[in-house]
């Protein structure tokens, strides 16, 4: 009997709905329950196939388990060792190489000096910084956010230079991203699990929690949908991640990818709704499921991403461009539903859509133009040197 576990913190209604699920389907040799943990030795597996990780990012204790665990053979969802190298700084990085659309970002230091270091520790950094190339190349306003944040913990608008350095000063030793403000006309939150399907919802995140997916916008175009579609298998692809969200802000026409470093979304059903919360189950029961008839003992069972594997291989990370380009052959799975109008969840199996990736170029998204006004270019200045955080 192969055994698909979860493991999860606070959240209520997704991990007893998804056990549910998975016994429900009856697949032989196959069932689901809570992960249990009383004892955790040393390269000794634990006895699941596969475990879906919905806590570990806030429990150290859990991600040790997991890494043991998957290297004894467990496919974990998410693969644990990506998600502890992963931040959302470099996600932008990433999307700028693989010519996704994000809006323009810088990483900061932290405002107060982290534990255990010194200013001695801090001598190749530069003081003051370059604000003026800074603030020139984000523009105002703009938002300040932790590179490795989540849960919109510690965010911050900014509408000048003077609301800047207020509001850096309150960072503490959180290391921060500056982000150009995309102001936009439509916003979406996309599911995707296992890389290839994929739930796109609109959304308004200045509304309430609560009522973010009643957002009462029109319909948004098929064109624009499979854009959007395209756009977030390719940054699940390139990351490696099973069970993820990704977030547009669409601006001029462009959907801009400005969160996508989400291995364990929100999938309460008071906040998702009742439609895509029975998506988001049944998606996950079908992919446990292959992922389990798949899971061979003793070997890696994990998903690795483009990114990760193109480095392994020496290879390129984008092929270049072919002087005569073929006609692509990627299929992909549609998206589950029609945002005219939602479509009930069929409880029926499935078939599990495969990716074909060729070495067709991806279309570049349409140029954007600069903004048409400029942050205003300050007096430079010295910043405060750092203030050593205060002991507790």
């Amino acid at each position: 009997m192969k055994k698909i576990g979860i493991l999860f913190g606070q959240e209520d209604s997704f991990p007893q709905a998804f056990v549910d699920r998975v016994n429900q389907k009856a697949e032989k040799g196959i069932s689901a329950e809570f992960v249990r943990l009383d004892k955790v030795m040393q390269a000794e597996p634990l006895d699941y196939a596969v475990i879906i990780d919905r806590i570990s990012q806030d429990v150290p204790y859990y991600r040790a388990a997991l890494k043991n665990a998957a290297i004894c053979g467990t496919a974990v969802i998410n693969n644990p060792f990506w998600w502890s190298a992963d931040e959302k700084f470099f996600n932008n990085a990433l999307a700028v190489k693989i010519g996704v659309p994000v809006p323009k970002t810088v990483i900061l230091p932290s405002k107060e000096l982290p534990d255990d270091t010194t200013s001695k520790s801090f001598r190749n950094l530069a003081y003051p910084l370059d604000w003026n190339g800074i603030f020139n190349y984000v523009g105002f306003p703009a938002y300040m956010k932790p590179f490795d944040g989540g849960g919109w913990k510690e965010v911050y608008k900014l509408e000048n230079e003077k609301d800047f350095f207020s509001k850096y000063d309150k960072t503490k030793q959180y290391v921060m991203m500056l982000q150009e403000e995309v102001i936009f006309d439509d916003y979406f939150r996309c599911y995707c699990i296992g890389g290839k399907h994929v739930r796109i919802m609109q959304y308004e995140p200045r509304n309430p929690h609560h009522l973010r997916y009643e957002h009462g916008k029109a319909p948004a175009s098929k064109k624009l949908l499979d854009t959007i579609k395209d756009y977030v298998i390719k940054l699940n692809q390139y990351l490696g991640y099973d069970f993820n969200t990704v977030e547009f802000a669409l601006r001029d026409g462009i959907p801009y990818a400005i969160d996508f470093c989400n291995p364990a979304p929100d999938a309460e059903v008071t906040s998702v709704g009742q439609e895509n919360f029975d998506w988001v189950v049944e998606t996950a029961a079908d992919y446990a499921i292959e992922r389990a008839k798949k899971q061979k003992d003793g070997l890696d069972n994990l998903t690795w991403g483009e990114f990760v594997k193109t480095a392994a291989s020496k290879t390129p990370l984008v092929p270049a461009v072919k002087k005569a380009p073929v006609k692509a052959e990627v299929s992909v799975a549609k998206v589950d539903h029609a945002i005219e109008a939602e479509g009930k969840v069929k409880k029926a199996k499935a078939p599990v859509a495969k990716v074909a990736v060729t070495k067709e170029p991806v279309s570049k998204a349409a140029a954007v133009k600069e903004p048409v006004v400029k942050a205003a270019a300050v007096k430079e200045k010295a910043a405060p040197k750092p203030k050593k955080a205060a002991k507790k």
